[in-house]
Order: C-alpha cells, then structure tokens, then sequence
C-alpha cells in the first residue's frame, strides 16, 4: 500500500506538475492549493488552510510544501503536532530579499518571520540550486544587498538541506530537423513584473545595438512594456508549451541575463532544443550552462555588445547547440531529480 503524502502548492509552474508527476507514482498524492497570489485573500485563505489541513496532515505520513510562505506556517505547524516529517522546496523568491529590483519574499517582515519559522521547524529544505542557500550576487550592479540566500537572511537556523536540482523532459523540450532555426535570433522567457530582473532592459538596449538580430521576448505582450522599443523586438505573449517548444526550435541563441535566478528553468528547456545560451553570472546559470555557451559577468551594456560581436561569429553553431542539449540531459535531467527525491523522502520515512 502507498503511503500518503500530502503538497502544499500555491502555484502550478512546470517544475511543480514535474513533482507531481513523479510523486504520484509512489505516494498516495492529496494536495492542497489556494490562489495566494490574490493577496487581499491571504487572510481568508490562512483560516481555510487551517481548517482544511487539520485532518489531512494527521492521515498523512509526509508533508511537502512548495515554497516558503504564508501557506507553509500551517502544514509545518501540524506535521510538528502530529509528529509527521516535513519538507519545504524552495525556489528562489523564498530566500531573497532585494529591494532594489523589487525582488524577493524576505522584504516583507512579516513574510520573513513565517518563513524563517517554517525553515527552523521543517525536517528538511530542498533548494533547487546550492546558491539558495548562500550566494553573494556579483552581477547587477544596482544590488547593494548582494548577499543572498536562506543562511544569509537566517545566519543561526540550524536546518538541513539536502540540494536537488529541477529536472527537464529531454523527450518533449527536443530539437526539430523539420524547423529551421532563423538566423541571428535571440528569444528570453519572462512574466512582465520579470522584465528588469531577467535583463529585458538590457536586451532591449542590445537590439538597438544590432538592429540586424531579432529579439524575441515569450511571456509579455508588447502592451505591458512601457518604455519605446525598435523594430526588431517582438513580443509574443504567453505561449503554451507546445507554442513554446517551437520557439525554442526557431530560435538560434537564449538569453538569462538575471539578477537572481533560482535555477532557470526556461534556460535548460532552451538548451535542450539547441539553443546556444547566454547566461549571467547570477546564481547557478553559469553552472546549468557550463561549456556550451557563454556568460556574460556583469550587467554592462559595454561587456554585453562586445559579447555579442563575438558570438554572431561564430561559424559552426550546430556544434554548441548539440553540446547545450547534452549538458542538460546528463546533468538535469527528470530521471536525476526522480532518484533523488525519492531517496531523501525514503529516508525520512
């Protein structure tokens, strides 16, 4: 018989449906889910939560929850009441606190307080990348608070933390020899309150620079952007997966230029579909790219034109397209993260 295990989740990105996935087929799966992103509700959704999760924890034999926040004070509560394991996956806002890009869930004192009570009192924190645990940001410089990460914000929590990598689909993100790729074309993914944390502004600035590339932004319409834009800046509004996958497959180079990044996501389904990335030195992009594309270490329009000069040299592409895909599938894969997820909560149970 499965044991039961209950997810608490405020949000359903791709990452968290890959969880999903995995834990379902081991676990009996019950969830728990309100939309905090209507933030007037939190209140109504905090009392609801407490009612709702009351039994369902005590008939549970694990708990996750899905990033650090309101939503984590109960299942934490009553794991520790019942004498249930816990965990928390964090992601990136849930240990940060950057207020000069208007970043980060620890700005909010009382935000900070529930999540660092969550932290102290969970058996377990699962981060994404190493860098949310501990990272000083080197990258923008208009971040003065540029030591980050959960120890940073909380220096004497004495929690452990076991670091699993999101893992990527390489049988769905793939390349397609029936799509060619257009040249000199460069596509980032990003919600517009992202637009300055993932360097949608200096992307912008670049393509005025090169007014010969196009520049491809999927997750924003061209309305939510205020500032003017050339010509060669398209933007293409949210796409579907499917909508997604064939972008990737035209377009020849990605962008992650940000600030902060928890893991990136969107990088690596990038890669997986041939395109040569270009990364910051943020976080753990460096690491998710590593030889097969290039990093750009500061957020410098200087530094930034001069890289892509050198790139659009570049004469056999293909090569470090295929280099981008193998990087993931052997470091990040959904087999990878299934392995370990699995063992850490095996161990705890």
């Amino acid at each position: 018989m499965k044991k039961k295990l209950l997810y608490i989740t405020p949000s359903f990105q791709s990452f968290v449906k890959t969880d999903l996935n995995i834990l379902q087929k081991y676990f009996e799966l019950k969830l728990n889910h309100y939309p905090w992103q209507h933030k007037s509700l939190a209140p109504l959704f905090f009392i609801l939560q407490f009612l709702t999760l009351l039994p369902k924890v005590y008939k549970s034999n694990f708990v996750i929850v899905n990033f650090g926040g309101y939503w984590a004070f109960w299942p934490i509560f009553f794991a520790k009441l019942f004498q249930k394991k816990s965990a928390i996956i964090v992601h990136g806002t849930d240990c940060a606190a950057i207020p000069e890009i208007n970043y980060g869930s620890l700005r909010i004192p009382t935000l900070k307080k529930i999540c660092g009570w969550a932290y102290s009192k969970t058996d377990l924190i699962l981060p994404v990348s190493d860098s949310l645990i501990k990272i000083e940001l080197k990258f923008d410089p208009e971040i003065i608070n540029s030591k980050q990460g959960i120890k940073e914000h909380y220096p004497n929590l004495n929690s452990s933390f076991k670091v699993i990598y999101n893992g990527l689909d390489e049988n769905f993100w793939k390349d397609s020899n029936s799509i060619e790729k257009e040249k000199n074309s460069f596509l980032s993914v990003m919600s517009e309150s992202q637009f300055k944390l993932k360097g949608g502004d200096l992307i912008v600035d670049l393509a005025r620079i090169f007014p010969f590339c196009q520049f491809y932004f999927a997750g924003i319409n061209s309305i939510d952007v205020e500032e003017s834009v050339p010509p060669n800046v398209h933007f293409l509004g949210k796409l579907n997966p499917k909508q997604l996958l064939e972008k990737y497959q035209q377009s020849e180079f990605y962008f992650q230029l940000s600030s902060f990044e928890g893991f990136g996501c969107a990088l690596a389904e990038a890669m997986l579909c041939g395109c040569i990335p270009i990364g910051s030195s943020s976080n753990h992009i460096p690491s998710i790219i590593g030889d097969s594309g290039f990093i750009l270490q500061k957020k410098d329009i200087n530094l930034a034109t001069s890289l892509l000069k050198s790139l659009l040299l570049i004469e056999q592409k293909q090569i470090l397209a295929k280099k981008a895909r193998t990087q993931i599938i052997n470091n990040y894969s959904l087999e990878i993260r299934e392995k370990h997820l699995i063992s850490v909560i095996s161990n705890l149970l």
